[in-house]
């Protein structure tokens, strides 16, 4: 894992750790889009409360949008480098409901985002299956673009 930027990096950036259940699809795009379109303003980071690993479908829709993410990995909370996040944004239910304990004066917001794999398991063909993650991946670019601003506390 890389080690934490130092402060002057930092500047006055948002710190944002986007947290799914498998770090593998939704939280992948939260922190693929917000290290494309809001890198200025936004520190990104994303991270599971279990590791399901890289979704392919998820790379490929996200490539279609012009982010390649395919270097980001699946990794737990307990792997980041140690940092002091600003938010953390849950984007499931499942990481909202066991979302570990951060210290310090970080706060949380659920933005929750349906779960392309799931919808995508009863379909016949590999572009239906895609069509769930195409909508999921607009929707969550979408919240990204409004990042900062959008982040207001539950």
């Amino acid at each position: 894992m890389s080690p934490a930027p130092r402060s002057e990096d930092r500047a006055d950036k948002t710190r944002i750790l986007f947290l799914c259940t498998g770090n593998s699809c939704r939280s992948q795009m939260a922190e693929g889009f917000a290290r494309a379109l809001k890198s200025a303003e936004v520190e990104a980071w994303s991270a599971g409360v279990e590791r399901h690993g890289l979704n392919p479908l998820a790379v490929q829709v996200m490539a279609e949008a012009g982010v390649d993410i395919s270097g980001q990995s699946s990794k737990l909370v307990e792997e980041l480098p140690t940092l002091e996040f600003d938010w953390v944004v849950t984007l499931c239910g499942h990481a909202n409901e066991n979302c570990p304990f951060f210290p310090g004066p970080v706060r949380r917001l659920h933005k929750g985002f349906d779960d392309p794999p799931s919808m995508a398991t009863e379909v016949a063909t590999q572009e239906e299956a895609l069509a769930p993650y195409r909508r999921v991946r607009d929707e969550i670019r979408a919240f990204v673009e409004g990042l900062p601003g959008s982040l207001t506390a539950d």
